[in-house]
């Protein structure tokens, strides 16, 4: 997340960022050692005396200044110190055009996803080389006939330095697209609807669209607004080929905590209407084909009582955590679906996570987390005998992917592990076999068996297991010479991505070790996990982090010396929280887009996410929570310390954690830290909260970022 305002004062002396190589370790002969940094010295942040009072306690803000977007001279610091990391890193411009060559030649570049049936049409998407962005495409009945370019993004994206693409959907006769597109990276996106018979672009234009869904009239559309803190919360209803002046306001959800969003039901019958915080939900319905029909509650909301609907038949389906905080499965009639009629289908399950449900005529979906992994679980409707989708590696992501049919004995999967490339597969649901329909090229020569993918258990400073989930070249050395990345998030409830990244290879064949390690916070093993790493718990996902780095480290795969560590956003405050409770324990950091001011961001609900993440970490006007918070808060705990090398990367445009989070923290880091180790910042000004949009844009930062990790851990080339 993010915070800052400008006054007068005398530029802070500060020492250059780094005069001291990185070395490796004698553990590791023959390994390169880390060339230092040359050029000038990094810019000097104004400091001001800013005190900040709360519950008592003031603490000073010297950098508040730097929160001034629109000021010349806050732009000016920021292109400064890009300048400094661009000097620092030209040593590395020919290891950084190596890996992007490398990165580049295991793509293939002109490509074709695998094309999914909707309403009579198959629908894909493509790529073509030197294009940067996908081009979305659609043949009416069968792959035979001549294609239909519905939308080319990289027209879209003529002109334009940032472009992202959100909703995209068809009406039900197909004949219109609704798509909604951000050029900023601002994440405010502007809906549009083209008309796929005519190609042109209709009168339609609404801005600041968070979701969209169409009737069933094919003239009717709701889509979902955003205020001035970017919380989605104004249902409006439009009808095609009206000025959006004259749009109905259907719903608007009032309470701050709450966000809102609109979708359609499996099978096409109803609309959906959910609104949900942290940890509370209340979903209104309506029939798809009565657009003007009154919303109906299926049931009032009550703190911490979180459900989901979909529907079937006289039936709607709920996932529901009113019988354990894992979820389970009711049922209640379309005609009265409050809670009195709930009637249990699936019951909860202590080891088990209900993450989601899909429904199709015949069958019922479950996607599930146990043990730290995903599942899939088919029931069948009429019979209710279930069966799990089962497979064999030890670390694998499995999800359903594009199911747009209703009548089908087919669920269409995605799956990937850490060595297995992304795999599209069509499962039949009643004779249980799978038909691989395609697997992403690793052009290159890629061999899987060339690696090992493996699980190891750490041990918590309160005893629990940690689960860390590793991948490396075959033939490690467990004798604690080999260079290691550990990467963690641990918020929200999300839970660890373990899937495939072919960029990762440059790393696993120069003999990089990388560990991701499933803290609390997530959602890996269950809800409890989540509540086990949130709000006065937090500090649980911080030495659950660190305890993952001991264990990684007791064991062999690496040592102190040769330890880089990897988060963002959420992630980035984990690696500010351990980077200020261990400095000793890792040798390099990298945070990108971190949220590190968490105090300062929390303190102030006009900011985007602000006050719907109460419920995530804390309310600082609670004294309770400002106290907790303030142990673990990174910019509030930089001290006169050494710190390990550090790389920060943020952009410009971010609307989740604004720029000027990791631009204060950078700044007090220089003023206090007592080591020599670079730290460098580096900020995207055309992009936001995930960087560049563009694929070849989005590889040259990742080969910066592994250069980066390379040197600083004497790697070599």
């Amino acid at each position: 997340m993010r915070f800052l305002s400008l006054s007068l004062a005398a530029l802070l002396a500060l020492v250059a960022c780094s005069t001291t190589p990185a070395v490796a370790p004698a553990s590791a002969p023959g390994v390169a050692a880390a060339p230092a940094p040359s050029g000038p010295v990094p810019p000097v942040a104004r400091r001001v005396p800013h005190p900040v009072t709360l519950h008592g306690d003031t603490r000073q803000d010297d950098y508040f200044w730097l929160r001034e977007k629109e000021n010349p001279e806050v732009r000016a610091y920021l292109e400064a110190e890009a300048a400094y990391t661009a000097a620092v890193m030209k040593p590395t411009e020919a290891l950084q055009r190596k890996l992007y060559e490398e990165m580049l030649g295991r793509i293939q570049q002109t490509d074709l996803s695998v094309p999914y049936r909707k309403g009579g049409s198959l629908y894909y998407s493509r790529t073509e080389e030197g294009k940067q962005y996908p081009i979305l495409c659609r043949k009416k009945g069968t792959l035979d006939v001549p294609e239909e370019v519905m939308l080319d993004l990289n027209v879209l994206a003529e002109g334009q330095k940032f472009l992202s693409l959100s909703d995209r959907e068809v009406s039900d006769d197909g004949h219109l697209l609704a798509y909604s597109v951000d050029t900023t990276g601002f994440r405010q996106f502007t809906l549009q609807v083209k008309d796929l018979r005519t190609g042109k672009t209709g009168v339609e234009r609404m801005e600041k669209v968070t979701s969209v869904v169409w009737a069933a009239d094919n003239r009717t559309l709701f889509y979902v607004t955003e205020d001035a803190a970017k919380r989605p919360s104004k249902l409006w209803r439009h009808t095609l080929g009206t000025p959006s002046s004259e749009d109905v306001l259907v719903y608007e959800e009032k309470d701050e905590r709450f966000t809102l969003g609109v979708q359609r039901s499996r099978s096409g019958e109803y609309l959906i209407a959910s609104s949900r915080s942290s940890t509370t939900s209340e979903v209104r319905v309506w029939p798809a084909r009565n657009p003007t029909a009154a919303l109906t509650v299926v049931a009032p909301r009550e703190q911490d009582h979180e459900y989901s609907v979909d529907h079937h038949g006289e039936q709607f389906y709920i996932l529901t955590n009113s019988g354990g905080r894992n979820f389970r499965v009711v049922t209640a009639p379309v005609k009265s679906p409050g809670r009195a009629n709930w009637k249990e289908l699936i019951p909860h399950r202590e080891a088990v996570l209900l993450q989601g449900l899909s429904l199709f005529k015949n069958h019922l979906m479950l996607y599930e987390f146990e043990a730290g992994l995903p599942h899939l679980s088919i029931t069948d409707l009429k019979t209710r005998a279930s069966h799990r989708i089962s497979f064999s590696e030890p670390v694998y992501v499995v999800y359903p992917e594009m199911n747009e049919e209703w009548d089908t004995k087919l669920l269409r999967i995605a799956y990937q592990s850490p060595v297995t490339p992304p795999s599209i597969y069509d499962y039949d649901m009643v004779s249980r076999e799978r038909k691989l329909l395609k697997q992403t090229p690793v052009l290159g020569g890629y061999d899987a068996s060339r690696y090992q993918t493996e699980r190891v258990m750490a041990e918590a400073k309160d005893g629990v297991k940690v689960p860390v989930n590793l991948v490396y070249r075959k033939g490690l050395k467990k004798d604690g010479s080999a260079p290691l990345l550990l990467m963690g998030y641990g918020a929200y409830g999300f839970p660890a991505f373990l899937g495939f990244n072919s960029n990762d290879v440059s790393l696993l064949e120069r003999g990089v070790v990388l560990a991701t390690a499933q803290i609390r916070g997530g959602s890996d093993l269950g809800k409890a996990w989540h509540d086990g790493g949130r709000m006065r718990n937090k500090m649980n996902t911080f030495t659950d982090f660190i305890a993952s780095a001991e264990g990684l480290i007791a064991q062999g795969y690496t040592s102190k010396e040769r330890l880089a560590i990897e988060g963002g956003s959420a992630g980035g405050l984990l690696m500010g929280a351990v980077m200020n409770l261990r400095p000793d324990l890792f040798k390099v950091v990298m945070a990108h887009v971190p949220f590190v001011d968490v105090l300062n961001t929390m303190s102030d609900a006009s900011l985007p996410l602000t006050v719907g993440e109460f419920e995530e970490w804390g309310n600082p006007q609670v004294k309770e929570d400002y106290e907790y918070m303030r142990r673990y808060c990174p910019y509030t705990n930089v001290a006169a310390r050494d710190y390990p090398t550090l790389l920060v990367k943020t952009s410009f445009n971010d609307s989740q954690v604004m720029y000027w989070e990791p631009a204060k923290w950078v700044a007090k880091l220089r003023a206090l830290k007592t080591d020599k180790n670079p730290l460098l910042f580096q900020i995207n000004m055309n992009a936001g909260h995930s960087g560049a949009s563009g694929r070849y844009d989005r590889l040259k930062e990742v080969a910066f970022d592994q250069a980066f990790l390379l040197t600083q851990l004497g790697v070599a080339p």
